[in-house]
């Protein structure tokens, strides 16, 4: 008689569902307090999650074993680790495209990420204002002061660039078109066209200066130039440098396209901030020094400079018979100060230059200097390139209202004396000229500022018969969207 074996149903069916479920659901993505399910009821959760997968289930799922479900949940952690490498694979492959309201756009390489792309922009509506200008009538009107989109960039880790178009006025121009060599921190070239190292207030983005257009002392220092610097900071970024070699701008001006009189100028600046790393009171104070020299030889706007008032009017310039012709030096003293919501900037600048009328030569040393201080008004950081963020940015029907920033600047310009009457007309043009000003900056958000400026010159001659020419008094108004 044959030997009957009953088997014995499997206790450890409802007991090892648990474990099973737990990497499941961790496969798949599920909660795993499910943990009292039957055999049954995790193989139609099973058959479930492989029509999501795409993953090919047995047509009958009924009656199967642990054993069953565990090759089929092998399955399924095998489709999710070529899901995972397809994912990474494709993410290796992918450049990152980001769009930021404060940053602008970029595309940025695969890892390791050294060849990126940024698209930004300034731009900036202005209106200019004049009272009492009855001797001396400047137009009020409504212009675009910069429309300036930008791409910047690396383009590997040894290559920076920067390219700056200007757009406002009667014809587009190029302001910034330079190229970096990154060789260290502490040591980068950079060639083609960009701001010349002298002037801090100059240096100064010109959508970060305290007020709408630049002081006195700036008029006495050059603008952008041609040329190539080395450049690098070291000691914690404590110290930094700049020295350079140009083709040569005049005071307050870029310089031409192309070397106009085969004569070059160099030029330098060291920069000092032995406390920004340290903390504490003096955090924020950097001093240095700016300097250039070199030869000019030749007339006109390309080789003898013009001076303007805040206002942008004119208030010096030299006979049409007057020659450059010899050494041009500069040097500035130079210094900030940013504490909280406290900032201060100030600059001293001496610009000399040997010129000529037929036989006669003289070397005339024109002098500047100003001092800049804002507070914040609403608790946020000053710093050299404005106030960043403002803690509550302006939201229509909401409490917040951004930053206000109140700015105050003094300066004075005076002409070397020796100018007069030989190489400049003083009944044209004045000797010397002081002005202050008050400003109202408004941060509405990272990106939108809104400005308005009072500025006042008055001057020492530059009017007929030895009398002082009228006092410039202007209003400024700025609309500006920067990212």
């Amino acid at each position: 008689m044959p030997i009957q074996v009953r088997r014995r149903p499997r206790p450890f069916a409802r007991l090892t569902a648990a474990p099973l479920w737990a990497a499941l659901a961790c496969a798949a993505g599920l909660p795993t307090h499910a943990a009292e399910l039957t055999v049954e009821q995790l193989a139609q959760r099973l058959k479930a999650i492989e029509q999501r997968l795409g993953t090919a289930a047995p047509a009958d799922a009924g009656g199967e074993g642990l054993a069953d479900l565990d090759q089929r949940l092998r399955i399924i952690e095998r489709k999710l680790e070529l899901q995972a490498e397809d994912s990474a694979a494709k993410a290796a492959s992918t450049p990152t495209v980001a769009l930021s309201a404060s940053k602008g756009l970029s595309i940025k390489s695969p890892p390791p990420g050294d060849v990126e792309v940024k698209f930004k922009a300034l731009l900036q509506a202005d209106g200019r204002f004049f009272v009492g200008d009855s001797q001396a009538p400047q137009n009020d009107t409504f212009l675009w002061r910069r429309i300036q989109p930008s791409i910047e960039g690396s383009w590997g880790s040894l290559v920076g660039f920067r390219i700056l178009p200007e757009f406002a006025g009667d014809s587009a121009t190029i302001n910034d078109a330079y190229l970096d060599l990154k060789f260290d921190p502490r040591a980068t070239l950079r060639v083609g066209k960009f701001k010349s190292p002298v002037g801090l207030e100059r240096l100064q983005s010109s959508g970060s200066t305290g007020l709408i257009e630049l002081g006195l002392a700036s008029e006495l220092t050059p603008n952008r130039d041609l040329g190539l610097q080395l450049q690098g900071e070291f000691a914690g970024s404590t110290v930094s440098y700049a020295l350079g070699v140009f083709n040569g701008a005049v005071d307050g001006r870029d310089s031409p396209t192309a070397n106009p009189d085969n004569e070059f100028e160099y030029a330098g600046r060291i920069f000092l901030e032995p406390w920004k790393n340290a903390g504490g009171a003096l955090q924020g104070l950097g001093f240095g020094l700016g300097a250039s020299a070199g030869d000019r030889a030749g007339s006109g706007n390309n080789f003898l400079p013009r001076y303007r008032t805040p206002g942008q009017s004119q208030f010096f310039n030299y006979r049409s018979t007057v020659l450059a012709d010899g050494a041009s030096k500069r040097w500035s003293p130079q210094l900030y100060f940013y504490r909280n919501a406290f900032g201060l900037l100030g600059e001293y600048v001496s610009s000399s230059q040997e010129v000529r009328v037929s036989a006669a030569r003289e070397e005339l040393d024109h002098r500047a200097w100003q001092l800049t201080a804002g507070l914040v008004l609403t608790g946020e950081d000053a710093g050299y390139r404005g106030v960043a963020r403002p803690n509550q940015p302006f939201t229509v029907g909401s409490a917040g209202w951004g930053a206000f920033e109140l700015v105050a600047r003094y300066g004075r310009l005076e002409i070397d004396d020796a100018a007069f009457p030989r190489f400049a007309d003083p009944n044209a043009v004045a000797a010397a000229a002081r002005s202050w000003g008050l400003g109202l900056n408004w941060y509405l958000t990272a990106n939108l500022k809104l400005v308005a400026n009072y500025t006042q010159t008055a001057f020492d001659g530059g009017a007929a018969n030895g009398r002082d020419r009228e006092d410039e008094k202007a209003f400024f108004t700025r609309a500006q969207l920067a990212f």
